[in-house]
């Protein structure tokens, strides 16, 4: 295959632009409420055993896995996730203006995965794997900022919780609604809706 036959997959069309701009924007919504509901969940798991509150980071990992899997093009991971951190940024939580930073981290982390496979494979390995990165990403960085100094036993837990959590949320969960949106027709235009190929199939 040509360089010059390739080329084209890759450039971004409107609707790719207007799409990943939807898809970032709900999914920023979702964060708002998970911003909200996160807590009384993660509270009993984090007195259960400390560190499993990171199982509840999931909610804020999917949207760059899941714009990805709908876009197929290079940056759309980073690009759902960054802009879903800024649209929580922007309503207001807690976090403030490092909900960007840690959308920047979350996405490229995603973004890395994809870039690996060329951009040509989008099968559920692949998805898991790149939620699994997401959340890897999250649990680091928010070691750094929000736990430092914490114990190697409190950290360990965190990071596998957040790697559990992003690879089925993130990953798997986004990977079943991409292909349940496919099956309805709505991703038509995307070579994400093309529900009789494989799910990794090159688009």
């Amino acid at each position: 295959m040509t360089s010059q036959s390739v080329r084209p997959v890759y450039r971004w069309r409107v609707v790719d632009i207007v799409v990943a701009s939807v898809l970032a924007v709900a999914a920023g919504l979702v964060f708002v409420l998970w911003n909200i509901a996160s807590n009384p969940i993660g509270a009993p798991m984090s007195a259960v055993l400390p560190g499993l509150q990171g199982l509840v980071g999931g909610g804020w990992l999917f949207a760059g896995v899941l714009t990805a899997l709908v876009i197929r093009k290079p940056g759309a991971a980073l690009y759902g996730e960054l802009v879903a951190a800024v649209v929580s940024a922007l309503v207001g939580n807690q976090w403030g203006v490092l909900t960007i930073e840690s959308g920047l981290v979350q996405g490229a982390a995603a973004e890395l995965i994809f870039a690996v496979f060329l951009y040509r494979r989008w099968g559920l390995p692949v998805a898991v794997l790149a939620g699994a990165a997401a959340g890897l990403a999250m649990g680091i960085n928010d070691l750094i900022l929000w736990y430092p100094g914490s114990t190697a036993t409190f950290s360990a837990i965190y990071v596998v919780s957040g790697i559990v959590s992003g690879a089925v949320i993130a990953g798997a969960l986004s990977w079943y609604v991409v292909r349940g949106l496919a099956k309805t027709g709505a991703l038509s235009r995307f070579a994400s809706g093309r529900v009789g190929a494989p799910a990794d199939a090159r688009s």
